[in-house]
């Protein structure tokens, strides 16, 4: 006789409703899956609300989709009580996110020997709030000559906070003037000062679990314009090279949900931003690349849930420095290295057989989906919410046309 389970996905939610609307059709639509034991799943889906809760209290849910508590404390205190206590699986863990900023991330990948730009952390420019600043200040800070480590550095630079993200306070620093401008300009952010590479391509990954999109990202164009539809832009090398750094950022920090910026030059992969603890899926933004990023979101939630996988909510810093301190292993080999500790992290063997096993109809429904009027109406609405009514034909014309194209390359996956 065989057993049924259900399974509840939880969304955290701030202001996006287009990918949650998405995902939560997908999750209507996937039904009954069998794992190879003979048991059946029914994954159900429902937002979470936010309301005072007892320690004590069983949560629901066996896994919680996060885009929110990086910066909303009470829903994170949420998710650590579901972790610690009920075993909810989380995408992202809030156990790491005193890593989910540049700073860390940049000292951790230069550790495994990554082509990290030249990159350093200069004081703040104003005094924090506290009354013990001057004090400190007075004794313990030494000064500095900002012109002089510019100089050495080369221009052009770049300023960002150490743990900003979607590219708050970023600028670029052509001279003196510019780099004194944004550093005052920082207050009491604190800022990285970075090498600037002259790159063929800027790739941005996205990765969800072992499913890893890299696309062709143009900074300097409006957001609905900055993803291209490229295919084949990197070698077959950095390509690659590009999908293994994503991973490894991941499965390094314990990151389920995340986005990697890259540039490369002369085949040379340079990591520049990975820590996202929300990363982008608009559709808006990724549009052509939309639908992969519901179908990978669907899948990897439906794999962790169905096969109960067991979350690891702390780093594990031992077998990827073993990796990197390994003198016999050229920078090659360690991302082969690498890579291979990404794939047993996210037990991705296991997870390509369940897909295959388990969720053979999600490329069918998926495009079904796509194609449908009710997709049509959940982009239409979001183009009514995201840009003014002057512009709404336009914008219109413009993502349907992406869609056309998205279900013309995927044709062979309808019925």
């Amino acid at each position: 006789m065989t057993s049924q389970r259900d399974h509840l996905i939880g969304l955290l939610l701030g202001a996006e409703e287009d990918w949650p609307t998405a995902f939560e059709s997908l999750v209507r639509r996937l039904g009954i899956i069998r794992t190879t034991d003979g048991t059946s799943h029914r994954i159900t889906s429902e937002r979470v609300t936010i309301e005072p809760f007892n320690l004590r209290d069983k949560a629901r849910q066996d896994l919680c989709i996060d885009r929110l508590a990086y910066w909303y404390y009470h829903p994170r205190e949420w998710l650590k009580k579901a972790a610690l206590m009920d075993d909810v699986y989380l995408l992202n863990s809030p156990f790491t996110f005193q890593s989910m900023e540049k700073h860390s991330a940049y000292c951790a990948m230069l550790r495994l020997g990554l082509n990290v730009p030249n990159t350093v952390l200069v004081p703040y420019k104003n005094p924090v709030d506290n009354a013990r600043w001057a004090y400190t200040s007075a004794k313990y800070n030494q000064s500095f000559d900002l012109d002089a480590l510019a100089d050495e550095m080369g221009y052009p630079l770049y300023m960002k906070p150490f743990d900003g993200g979607g590219w708050r306070g970023v600028s670029r620093v052509d001279d003196r003037e510019g780099l004194h401008t944004s550093y005052d300009e920082s207050g009491e952010m604190l800022m990285h000062l970075q090498e600037s590479i002259d790159y063929d391509v800027f790739a941005r990954a996205l990765t969800i679990g072992p499913e890893t999109m890299v696309m062709k990202f143009r900074p300097e164009m409006p957001m609905h314009d900055r993803y291209e539809v490229a295919h084949d832009f990197l070698s077959e090398k950095a390509g690659t090279e590009a999908i293994t750094i994503s991973q490894t950022v991941n499965a390094f920090f314990r990151w389920e949900f995340n986005s990697c910026e890259m540039l490369v030059k002369d085949d040379i992969v340079y990591p520049i931003d990975y820590a996202n603890a929300c990363p982008d899926v608009a559709v808006t933004s990724l549009h052509y690349y939309f639908p992969w990023a519901m179908k990978s979101l669907l899948k990897w939630s439906a794999f962790c849930v169905a096969t109960d996988r067991v979350a690891k909510t702390q780093v594990d810093t031992a077998p990827w420095f073993a990796v990197a301190d390994n003198d016999d292993l050229d920078y090659a080999a360690k991302i082969v290295a690498y890579q291979r500790l990404a794939d047993d992290h996210f037990d991705t063997a296991r997870y390509r057989e369940f897909c295959d096993s388990a969720l053979g109809h999600v490329d069918e429904f998926v495009y079904e989906y796509v194609t449908s009027p009710e997709f049509r109406s959940m982009l239409t609405s979001t183009i009514q919410q995201t840009y003014p009514t002057h512009e709404w034909e336009r914008f219109e014309a413009h993502f349907g046309g992406l869609m056309t194209m998205w279900a013309t390359d995927n044709a062979h996956l309808a019925s």
